[in-house]
């Protein structure tokens, strides 16, 4: 959420011929991120949780290009685009450390192994 607060106010110093255009694909591709995140969050099979972290981790990379692309286009200031650039590295290193615990946690549908049951049953 702090990327995003971030990159609207980023966006508000893009010229205004860009309102429709770059403005409006950097705030929607930074608000996609926690969007996909909360959505895939509340389904009830960690698979569609792992797809949607793996949209938002998309919409990061899409984010990532469109600040480059604005500072190559001199729209905006790369100093100013530095701290975004930093938050987004933050955000992806916390979905890739999410992603890697959700693949690596055992489904909770699995039955017990012989070995785990006790005797006597």
């Amino acid at each position: 959420m702090d990327l995003v607060e971030h990159v609207y106010r980023l966006a508000k110093t893009l010229p205004p011929q860009e309102r429709y255009g770059l403005t409006a694909q950097i705030q929607r591709a930074a608000v996609s991120i926690p969007a996909n995140a909360a959505e895939g969050h509340s389904r009830t099979h960690r698979g569609d949780y792992l797809h949607h972290l793996s949209m938002a981790r998309g919409s990061l990379a899409e984010l990532e290009t469109h600040l480059t692309l604005a500072v190559r286009l001199k729209l905006l200031d790369r100093d100013a685009v530095l701290a975004a650039w930093e938050l987004c590295q933050q955000v992806g290193q916390l979905l890739s450390a999410l992603l890697a615990a959700l693949r690596r946690k055992a489904p909770s549908s699995q039955a017990p192994s012989p070995e785990s049951r006790s005797p006597g049953r």
